[in-house]
């Protein structure tokens, strides 16, 4: 991980964090990859305290920093790219990872890559977005044991994100206190097999691999039209589809060219337009590098 330095005598650092998308299908909490859309977070050295007030997720960022880092110093950041917001696809992880690792160097790196992270998924509440963004690739991430795995550029994500923002409190606060065994065994399977296709490369495994049971069913009512979406990637070619993050991104997966490609994504586009909800799609490649 190595933030790029704009000239010593500015005290300035940008700051390039992947986007993510998390979950894949069943693998909650537990499974990312990074992905090649990007927000570059600019983090600056300022002689007397700001002006104006910053972004509280911002503010809360510098203050784990300083916390730990035992210095502190006067800032401000800013924030440009193409991240979508409140859309599953860890647009909070590029600015908190953008300001606490800049800030890190900007006060003579007293904090290693590892704990940065570690304080960025403190942050997030959970590791399947902001690991991803910190390391690249595909990741599983159990506790303090991660997985990390190349993703090849023939495997294509195509993300469509509609105009309904989904908030991750939202998302969460749907989900159900238990679950029954049989789903639980299911959602174990799949994340397995999602892990295995991943790790060896075989993406054709992934057909069918994404369904999942502990969270989907709970969330896809935030989402108008996401069953159909889904049936109209798998129809098209995908691999499958499955809610990015907490949503509302849907992102379908496939080996393929352009054609194929924007099939699947006006498939999606169509089946959400048809239930009332507009979007706009991309197609995107992993990100194997990770935050720089």
């Amino acid at each position: 991980m190595a933030a790029k330095v704009r000239g010593a005598r500015s005290g300035s650092v940008i700051v390039r964090v992947p986007a993510t998308t998390a979950n894949l299908g069943p693998g909650f909490d537990c499974l990312g990859v990074a992905l090649k859309l990007y927000n570059k977070v600019t983090v600056q050295r300022l002689r007397a305290r700001p002006c104006a007030e910053l972004p509280p997720m911002m503010e809360e960022a510098a203050e784990r920093l300083f916390w730990r880092a035992r210095k502190r110093i006067w800032w401000t950041a800013s924030v440009s790219g193409d991240v979508p917001i409140a859309r599953g696809m860890g647009s909070s992880v590029t600015v908190r990872a953008g300001v606490l690792v800049g800030l890190n160097r900007l006060v003579g790196r007293p904090l290693t890559e590892a704990e940065c992270m570690k304080l960025v998924v403190d942050l997030e509440g959970h590791p399947d977005n902001a690991i991803p963004a910190f390391l690249g690739g595909f990741c599983v991430c159990a506790g303090d044991a991660v997985l990390r795995q190349p993703v090849a550029p023939k495997l294509k994500f195509i993300a469509v994100v509609p105009e309904i923002e989904v908030e991750a409190p939202a998302a969460r606060a749907v989900l159900p206190a238990h679950v029954s065994f049989q789903d639980a065994v299911h959602n174990g399977r799949q994340a397995a097999l999602v892990a295995a296709a991943f790790a060896t490369s075989r993406y054709e495994l992934l057909g069918e691999a994404f369904r999942d049971r502990l969270h989907e069913p709970y969330r896809k009512h935030l989402l108008p039209g996401f069953e159909a979406a889904v049936a109209a990637a798998e129809k098209a070619g995908a691999f499958g589809a499955f809610l990015s993050g907490s949503g509302s991104t849907i992102v379908a997966v496939v080996v393929g060219g352009a054609t194929i490609c924007q099939r699947i994504m006006r498939g999606m586009i169509g089946a959400l337009k048809a239930a009332g909800v507009g979007a706009q799609g991309m197609v995107l490649t992993a990100d194997n590098d990770g935050l720089r």
